[in-house]
């Protein structure tokens, strides 16, 4: 699929930053943002991160000695509800580059989100995080998580609803499906998307009700059947 690269402004644009090896290119990063959400360890990556985001079990040996007034660090206190207005966890995706997209969708309401090292691919080789080796924790088996490309378009969808545009800053191999742009300032026109496939995946979603208002749907996976999920993922893969 091409994409024609359309110039245009952001009038509010927030970088989410992972923790893939190629992650440390988002210090290089020239452009004024709004916000910069780092996820778990990306703190280390740039030290004008705005927003630190990661999940409960996060060791906090891990977390930064310094915290700055202009900085905020964000838990399950404050990313399970607006997940959950997004659909909840099961339908989004249970990984923080999902988990962290959908808290800056509802905090920020954005017109501009460009992620670098959420690629969630894990070379065989070498470092798998930009710090070394680490946990490929979007590719553990998980019924959140069976389709990363549907929990990717998905997000995609949810964001272009908002008229945001989203864009993925990194050069290498991804699990994302989101546009790639070579610089901040330039962006991919928007896909043709099926909206009546989106209407069709949100209906069965609602109809299916797999929702838990904690966000830890782990805890009662007999509520939940794999085979319904798949069936709404296949839907998911096929908006654009």
């Amino acid at each position: 699929m091409g994409f024609e690269i359309l110039k245009m402004d952001c009038t509010k644009h927030v970088l989410i930053i992972g923790s893939g090896p190629n992650a440390v290119k988002a210090s290089e990063l020239e452009t004024s943002f709004d916000a910069i959400v780092v996820i778990n360890n990306a703190w280390r990556i740039r030290s004008d991160w705005t927003h630190l985001i990661f999940p409960y079990d996060f060791p906090e040996e891990r977390w930064p000695q310094e915290i700055q007034s202009s900085q905020s660090v964000i838990t399950e206190k404050e990313f399970v509800p607006i997940q959950n207005d997004y659909g909840g966890f099961i339908y989004a995706g249970a990984t923080m580059a999902f988990t962290a997209g959908y808290w800056v969708l509802g905090a920020f309401k954005p017109s501009h989100i460009s992620f670098i090292g959420c690629d969630m691919y894990y070379p065989k080789r070498g470092k798998t995080h930009f710090y070394g080796k680490g946990t490929a924790d979007p590719l553990r088996e998980d019924i959140s998580l069976m389709s990363l490309k549907a929990k990717s378009n998905r997000f995609f969808c949810m964001a272009h609803e908002q008229a945001c545009n989203v864009g993925n800053l990194s050069d290498g191999p991804s699990k994302l499906t989101f546009p790639r742009i070579s610089s901040t300032t330039s962006w991919p026109e928007t896909p043709n998307l099926r909206k009546d496939l989106i209407f069709e995946a949100l209906k069965r979603e609602k109809d299916l009700g797999y929702f838990d208002i904690s966000g830890r749907y782990w805890e009662n996976l007999d509520k939940y059947d794999c085979k319904e999920i798949k069936k709404i993922d296949n839907i998911w893969e096929q908006v654009f």
